[in-house]
Protein backbone atom coordinates (compact mmCIF):
# COMPACT_ATOMS: atom_id res chain seq x y z
CA UNK A 1 0.00 0.00 0.00
CA UNK A 2 3.25 2.64 0.77
CA UNK A 3 4.47 1.69 -2.15
CA UNK A 4 0.57 2.96 -4.16
CA UNK A 5 0.91 6.20 -1.98
CA UNK A 6 3.97 7.45 -3.06
CA UNK A 7 3.11 6.31 -6.70
CA UNK A 8 -0.07 8.69 -6.87
CA UNK A 9 1.75 11.46 -4.78
CA UNK A 10 4.33 11.39 -7.54
CA UNK A 11 1.55 11.49 -9.72
CA UNK A 12 0.11 14.04 -8.37
CA UNK A 13 3.30 16.11 -7.63
CA UNK A 14 3.98 16.05 -11.65
CA UNK A 15 0.47 17.10 -13.02
CA UNK A 16 0.70 20.16 -10.62
CA UNK A 17 4.43 20.92 -12.06
CA UNK A 18 3.05 20.86 -15.46
CA UNK A 19 -0.06 22.50 -14.59
CA UNK A 20 2.27 25.33 -13.03
CA UNK A 21 4.32 25.95 -16.17
CA UNK A 22 1.18 26.36 -18.41
CA UNK A 23 -0.56 28.89 -16.20
CA UNK A 24 -0.59 32.66 -17.62
CA UNK A 25 -2.07 36.14 -16.39
CA UNK A 26 -3.32 38.35 -18.83
CA UNK A 27 -3.65 42.09 -18.87
CA UNK A 28 -6.28 43.22 -21.36
CA UNK A 29 -5.64 47.12 -22.61
CA UNK A 30 -8.58 48.77 -23.86
CA UNK A 31 -8.15 52.10 -25.89
CA UNK A 32 -10.25 54.14 -28.41
CA UNK A 33 -8.42 54.95 -31.86
CA UNK A 34 -6.71 57.96 -30.35
CA UNK A 35 -4.83 55.93 -28.42
CA UNK A 36 -7.18 57.46 -24.58
CA UNK A 37 -8.09 54.43 -22.26
CA UNK A 38 -11.46 52.89 -21.91
CA UNK A 39 -12.74 53.07 -18.71
CA UNK A 40 -15.68 51.13 -17.43
CA UNK A 41 -15.61 48.84 -20.70
CA UNK A 42 -17.23 44.95 -20.04
CA UNK A 43 -14.42 42.71 -20.97
CA UNK A 44 -15.19 38.62 -20.94
CA UNK A 45 -12.55 36.48 -21.67
CA UNK A 46 -13.33 32.73 -22.27
CA UNK A 47 -10.75 29.76 -22.41
CA UNK A 48 -11.22 28.14 -25.95
CA UNK A 49 -8.87 25.82 -26.57
CA UNK A 50 -5.64 24.08 -24.51
CA UNK A 51 -4.30 21.56 -22.14
CA UNK A 52 -7.44 20.80 -19.84
CA UNK A 53 -6.65 21.37 -16.54
CA UNK A 54 -8.79 19.62 -13.16
CA UNK A 55 -7.85 21.13 -9.96
CA UNK A 56 -8.36 19.38 -7.02
CA UNK A 57 -10.98 17.07 -8.94
CA UNK A 58 -12.88 20.44 -9.67
CA UNK A 59 -13.25 21.78 -13.52
CA UNK A 60 -11.13 25.41 -13.76
CA UNK A 61 -12.80 28.20 -14.45
CA UNK A 62 -13.26 29.22 -18.28
CA UNK A 63 -14.57 32.34 -18.35
CA UNK A 64 -14.21 35.85 -16.71
CA UNK A 65 -16.00 38.78 -16.57
CA UNK A 66 -14.71 42.56 -15.42
CA UNK A 67 -14.59 45.81 -16.20
CA UNK A 68 -11.73 48.22 -17.26
CA UNK A 69 -10.31 50.34 -14.93
CA UNK A 70 -9.81 54.64 -15.38
CA UNK A 71 -6.69 53.83 -17.28
CA UNK A 72 -8.34 51.50 -19.06
CA UNK A 73 -6.89 47.89 -18.35
CA UNK A 74 -8.86 44.60 -17.52
CA UNK A 75 -6.60 42.11 -15.22
CA UNK A 76 -7.64 38.47 -15.74
CA UNK A 77 -6.39 36.38 -12.84
CA UNK A 78 -4.51 32.86 -13.77
CA UNK A 79 -5.43 30.99 -16.26
CA UNK A 80 -4.58 28.23 -18.41
CA UNK A 81 -2.14 28.78 -21.54
CA UNK A 82 -3.97 28.42 -25.01
CA UNK A 83 -6.45 29.90 -27.07
CA UNK A 84 -8.79 32.73 -25.26
CA UNK A 85 -11.62 34.49 -26.75
CA UNK A 86 -11.58 38.14 -25.73
CA UNK A 87 -14.60 40.07 -26.07
CA UNK A 88 -15.22 43.97 -25.27
CA UNK A 89 -18.61 45.82 -24.92
CA UNK A 90 -18.26 49.61 -24.40
CA UNK A 91 -20.43 52.23 -24.34
CA UNK A 92 -20.21 54.58 -27.98
CA UNK A 93 -17.70 51.77 -29.80
CA UNK A 94 -17.99 48.98 -31.55
CA UNK A 95 -18.14 45.59 -29.71
CA UNK A 96 -14.84 43.46 -30.26
CA UNK A 97 -14.73 39.85 -30.24
CA UNK A 98 -11.63 38.12 -31.45
CA UNK A 99 -9.61 34.68 -30.04
CA UNK A 100 -5.98 35.58 -29.01
CA UNK A 101 -3.17 32.70 -28.29
CA UNK A 102 -2.16 32.87 -24.68
CA UNK A 103 1.64 31.60 -24.19
CA UNK A 104 3.51 33.56 -22.32
CA UNK A 105 3.02 33.29 -17.98
CA UNK A 106 2.32 36.95 -18.42
CA UNK A 107 0.73 38.53 -21.52
CA UNK A 108 -0.59 41.96 -22.27
CA UNK A 109 -3.37 41.93 -24.76
CA UNK A 110 -4.06 45.54 -26.32
CA UNK A 111 -7.71 45.87 -28.04
CA UNK A 112 -8.87 48.95 -30.42
CA UNK A 113 -12.35 50.36 -30.07
CA UNK A 114 -13.70 51.94 -33.17
CA UNK A 115 -16.45 54.10 -33.13
CA UNK A 116 -20.07 52.90 -33.83
CA UNK A 117 -20.30 52.88 -37.81
CA UNK A 118 -23.77 54.34 -38.74
CA UNK A 119 -26.92 52.09 -38.81
CA UNK A 120 -28.41 51.39 -42.41
CA UNK A 121 -32.41 50.91 -43.45
CA UNK A 122 -33.12 48.62 -45.89
CA UNK A 123 -36.12 50.70 -46.04
CA UNK A 124 -36.70 54.15 -46.93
Amino acid sequence: MEGMTKSIACLLLAALSLAAGDRARIQIVVKNLDDKPVDRASVVVRFVQGRSIVKLGKKERTTWETRTNQDGIAKIPEMPQGTVLVQVIAKGYQTVGKNYEVNQDDQTIEIKLNPPQPQHSAHQ
